[in-house]
């Protein structure tokens, strides 16, 4: 989902030599689209045929060579690259994380193939030829990009919490990668001396007919642990709205009110 391909490059750098350390295949309850075809769905619906009039399209159309506008990523391609050393499955799985749609039916977003990836990533210029990749590496960086996306949904869905009783079933309506535009945050921590995050995101969430915009740093945490998971997320409501600002303000005052309380009940306990 989104601008995928900085993520991955990480993400194949800590895989393509692992130090000693080898993760198990944990599949996914969802079920798998298969035969080749991707689903007619949004993010990478491939216009193979003329859609009827029940499909789960994209509210927004987009020819081969056009860019989807809800993801920022052209239309989806199956084919085996020329020259790819071994064949890679085009089976997809659906997430976790629900979509608006035209009809306000339930969907959800689903997740790029291994195949669209790899074509993906040769299309960002991705020299493959100089690595040492295996076809089991593809595996993981899927399991890896997925985790993560699960993850910082997650990581959205605690801020929505605060509006729970406004919006119950908030929804992810586009997103794009923005890797060379880092966040105000992202500067003011590394002119302090902290690291730049390698990628970021911005997600737009439907609140129930309201859109609220997040920005996402993604900050390199190392080799991936048992559930793919290998990056460090800092998940937040854009600066945009006076509404996300006294969100991230009573954040704040929450953390600040509860990390006293936990230091002052230890210190009573001593």
């Amino acid at each position: 989902m989104g601008n995928t391909v900085t993520a991955a490059e990480v993400v194949a750098d800590n895989l393509i030599h692992p130090v000693g350390t080898t993760h198990g295949v944990k599949h996914h309850p969802h079920v798998n689209h298969k035969d080749g075809v991707p689903p007619p769905e949004c993010p990478m619906h491939q216009k193979v045929q003329p859609p009827s009039a029940n499909a789960s399209e994209c509210p927004v159309g987009y020819g081969n060579n056009d860019i989807n506008p809800l993801n920022m990523m052209p239309a989806p391609n199956q084919q085996p690259a020329p020259d790819q050393p071994f064949p890679l499955p085009t089976e997809r799985q659906i997430s976790n994380i629900p979509k608006v749609t035209p009809d306000g039916s339930t969907e959800f977003w689903v997740y790029p193939s291994q195949q669209m990836f790899w074509n993906a990533m040769l299309r960002k210029g991705w020299q493959w030829k100089k690595d040492d990749l295996q076809q089991n590496d593809m595996d993981n960086i899927i399991k890896i990009h997925n985790a993560n996306n699960e993850q910082a949904w997650q990581e959205v869905l605690k801020w929505e919490a605060l509006h729970a009783r406004e919006c119950g079933h908030p929804k992810l309506k586009s997103f794009g990668g923005k890797a060379t535009q880092y966040s105000p945050r992202a500067r003011i921590r590394s002119w302090m001396g902290y690291e730049l995050p390698f990628d970021r995101h911005d997600w737009i969430v439907d609140r129930c007919g309201k859109e609220v915009r997040y920005v996402i740093d993604y900050y390199d945490g190392g080799l991936p642990d048992d559930n793919f998971k290998f990056a460090i997320l800092d998940v937040r409501p854009a600066f945009d709205s006076f509404e996300n600002v006294w969100d991230r303000m009573k954040v704040v005052y929450m953390r600040y009110k509860y990390a006293n309380e936990e230091k002052t009940s230890k210190e009573d306990l001593n």
